[in-house]
């Protein structure tokens, strides 16, 4: 074994709370090609190197008014933001000297709002920019060892890169390809190919895919004697496209380990591990884990956490990290033999199991005792987290060996995960295998066994498809969004809380209703807030028992998508972001209904706007949330010359009654393009309806006139003047008395029908009542229906006609007898007298 090697973590407690997908790439989003919010496309350099300051080119749309960058994790500080023009905008940052190698997610603030979520790429290694032309074998860019070269992929591109070595010095070559992509409609994703030649041009290693980086490749190789190596770049179909697949080549000796293990650890402890390099070299080390990974308030989180491992040696620094899982449950490491389930041992749970699959057919169990009625949730770390090349396959076993559950691959994610009930006090047990029976050194995994407890997340919604929510609100106005909560056996009602927002700038919460899982925010800015962008948390609190459950919102990037949609890349941070921008060039009210809408009913909400001078454009409205059960008409807007219209809505019988925030997403046209921000909320009562109403089967014939006498009973009490309307006659029907005066006493209506002598017959299922109950100088509709009349010819009486005498019909004759049939004996005496 090598001497130790000392690892580091990430530096800042936030990238350790990063979500599954460890190794994450740049985003662009397809974006509205008027919207007016900024977009980066890309940066360039894509990276820089700790301990010094740089400076980084942006490359978008709409950039002319930026103003500042926002980096979710510390140590990389903002020193300059310089607008260039509207395409380009120069950002100069300094780094610290000891900060971990990694991407750091940084956001665009302008006058209009907050950009797309990108990466800037930190590294240890000095940072050398392609020269074309080196698409030649025999003439490639000459660089030195340990350098981090910044190139781009051209449509049938090829970049060679030339090394000298030492005999017996390891030449490691990692990409950041596809990690440094980003593309949410599966095109133009640089999917990298890269390898090692030697002098004679022969392949000494090669990497597409890899376990470790996924799409991106890693290899490594050892000369036995000193020599000049070629490092090949391109895409491995060979597409590309300048300027947009652009990538970062790590070129040198530096540690680069595929595998930690064990692969998770107490928080506060010091983990004694193994490190198995990329050549095979296995190097014992020591780490510190944090102490304040787990977030004590938020008792919704998973019992584990993904920590990030830099590894440094004295030949450098492994340019991304390694993942593992790091928490509060206590380890059990595997012990050998534990391939029989019926003879596993024994540990105690809640516990992170860990341990490798390491050879082919290799079975890993698990025994443990569970008390009647114990619920757990078993959930495996493999190769989302991990990296693992393990496809891990887990059931639980009880007392007698019947399996009670499994689970392979869960959710669209390859790693499974299942919850079960123990039916008694007994020994259950679990066991991990590969699904295709293979195994390694390399098959690393981890399996949370943890009790199944209530618990909610909050995330925000996406009001532009697959774009992540960011929030404009604008100077004296509203910017809103939707939380959205995902209930796991918590279905009470809890308040939301918002921290960290700027000066100026309040928040207006909502209680999240019992069983629900949507509900809007709404964010003001003051008159006098300064332009500003920010990052705030999301916190939900609920009642459970005698105590309380709490979580922390977490919001999920899209960061390149695959056929289908198919997310090959993501992204989660915990702080959502917002931004003060440009005041609107008008002022704007939903103005706040003094009657409830109806189940089974209508209604029209009233917007106004009050336009400052010079601007005559067009406004739109769109809700940002509808209460359940509510429709709402998206298609209203206010055009150039008025200043006002009305949106009608409807509730459905099922609607849920109570009051409802109701908020208008508005749009309208700046220099820039399409500015979106929120009305002020207005509060929407939803009652039940006030009747129910029963149709005769009505029918008539034309040319005739009837009374239809509709049946109706009172369902609750209501103030205000109430008239029935019948509407929905068919053609030829009329009514002289359409519209009837009710009480809440009245228990029928009867309205007199003129059926036309031309009036179409057949049966006509087109009747409906409406409801109409004026107060306050407002009209609540309520529309019962369908009632059924049927419109009938009038029957013609024919007179009977005299018919003539029929002749009487001649008698038959008589029916001739059969004759007797012969016998055989008389059949024989006629042949004879016959011959």
């Amino acid at each position: 074994m090598r001497r130790s090697s000392v690892l580091h973590r990430c530096s800042d407690r936030w990238a350790r709370r990063v979500t599954a997908i460890a190794f994450i790439a740049l985003w662009a989003v397809a974006v509205p090609a008027d919207a007016a919010f900024p977009v980066v496309t890309y940066h360039q350099p894509l990276g820089v190197t700790r301990g010094g300051e740089a400076t980084v080119v942006l490359k978008g749309a709409r950039l002319t008014d930026a103003s500042g960058v926002l980096f979710d994790q510390p140590g990389v500080e903002v020193v300059e933001v310089k607008p260039v023009d509207d395409k380009s905008v120069e950002l100069t940052v300094k780094t610290e000297a000891g900060l971990a190698p990694g991407r750091y997610s940084f956001r665009l603030v302008t006058s209009s709002g907050v950009s797309n979520l990108r990466f800037l790429s930190v590294g240890a290694m000095p940072i050398v920019e392609e020269v074309e032309p080196n698409n030649d074998f025999s003439d490639p860019q000459d660089i030195e060892m340990d350098r981090t070269v910044e190139g781009n992929v051209d449509r049938e591109d090829v970049d060679c890169f030339r090394v000298s070595l030492k005999a017996g010095q390891k030449l490691t070559v990692e990409i950041e390809g596809i990690r440094q992509r980003s593309d949410l409609r599966n095109r133009d994703i640089l999917d990298p190919y890269i390898a090692i030649l030697n002098d004679q041009r022969f392949e000494v290693a090669v990497s597409d895919d890899s376990m470790l980086l996924q799409q991106d490749g890693v290899c490594s190789f050892t000369p036995e004697e000193d020599g000049q190596y070629t490092v090949l770049v391109r895409d491995s179909s060979f597409l590309g496209q300048r300027d947009v697949c652009r990538y970062r080549l790590h070129v040198g000796s530096f540690p680069r380990p595929t595998t930690v293990i064990p692969s998770g650890g107490v928080q506060g402890d010091v983990l004694q591990a193994k490190l198995i390099d990329i050549d095979g070299t296995v190097t014992d080390a020591s780490l510190q884990l944090p102490t304040d990974l787990i977030d004590p308030a938020n008792k919704s989180a998973t019992p584990t956490q993904p920590y990030s491992v830099v590894t440094e040696d004295e030949s450098g620094v492994s340019p991304s990290p390694n993942w593992i899982r790091v928490g509060n449950l206590p380890i059990v490491n595997e012990t050998e033999p534990n391939n029989d389930h019926r003879k596993a041992p024994v540990c105690s749970v809640p516990a992170l199991l860990c341990g490798v699959i390491d050879e082919p057919g290799d079975f890993d169990c698990f025994a443990f005792d569970c008390k009647k009625g114990e619920q757990f949730r078993v959930r495996l770390y493999a190769r989302e987290t991990l990296r693992s090349p393990l496809d891990g396959v887990m059931n639980v076993f009880d007392a007698n060996g019947k399996s009670l559950k499994s689970s392979d691959d869960s959710g669209g994610k390859p790693d499974g995960v299942f919850d079960f009930t123990a039916a008694s006090d007994s020994q259950h047990t679990i066991r991990i295998y590969d699904h295709l029976r293979g195994g390694s050194p390399l098959h690393n995994y981890l399996i949370e066994v943890s009790h199944l407890e209530p618990s909610f997340q909050l995330g925000l919604k996406e009001l532009r498809r697959d774009e992540a929510m960011v929030v404009p609100v604008p100077v004296g106005g509203h910017g809103a969004m939707v939380i959205q909560a995902k209930r796991n056996r918590f279905n009470e009602e809890f308040e939301l809380a918002l921290d960290g927002l700027p000066a100026g700038v309040t928040a207006q919460t909502y209680p999240m209703p019992a069983g629900r899982v949507e509900i809007p925010v709404v964010l003001s800015a003051a008159t006098d807030a300064k332009l500003i962008g920010s990052f705030f948390d999301v916190r939900g609190k609920g009642k459970l028992g005698d105590g309380e459950l709490t979580s922390n919102l977490e919001q999920y990037h899209k960061i390149v998508l695959g056929q289908n949609r198919r997310p090959m890349l993501d992204h989660t941070t915990s702080q959502a972001a917002m931004a003060v921008c440009e005041a609107m060039p008008f002022s704007v009210e939903l103005v706040q209904p003094k009657t409830p809408i109806l189940r089974r009913g209508s209604k029209e909400l009233v917007v106004r706007i009050k336009r400052d001078e010079g601007f005559e454009g067009a406004v739109s409205f769109k809700t940002l949330y509808n209460p359940p059960g509510v429709g709402v008409n998206n298609s209203r807007k206010i055009d150039k010359g008025a200043n006002e219209t009305s949106i009608p809505i409807t509730a459905n019988s099922n609607a849920a009654l109570g009051s409802w925030p109701m908020i208008m997403q508005v749009s309208y046209g700046t220099k820039l393009g399409t500015q979106t921000v929120a009305t002020a909320p207005i509060m929407l009562d939803v009652e039940d309806a006030v009747f129910d109403y029963s149709f005769p089967r009505a029918a008539a014939e034309t040319g005739q006139e009837m009374d239809l006498a509709v049946t109706l009973e009172k369902t609750r009490d209501i103030a205000g003047e109430i008239e029935v309307q019948l509407v929905g006659l068919p053609n030829g029907v009329t009514c002289d008395a359409p519209v009837q005066k009710a009480s809440l006493e009245s228990t029928s209506v009867i309205f007199p029908l003129t059926i036309a002598a031309d009036a179409k017959t057949g049966k006509h299922k087109t009747l409906n009542v409406q409801t109409r109950i004026r107060r306050d100088g407002e009209t609540m509709i309520q529309t019962d229906g369908t009632g059924e009349i049927r419109i009938d010819k009038p029957i013609v009486k024919k007179e009977p006609t005299a018919q003539p005498e029929k002749k009487a019909e001649p008698a038959a004759p008589p029916a001739k007898k059969p004759e007797k049939p012969l016998s055989r004996l008389e059949q024989l005496r006629l042949e004879k007298e016959s011959s």
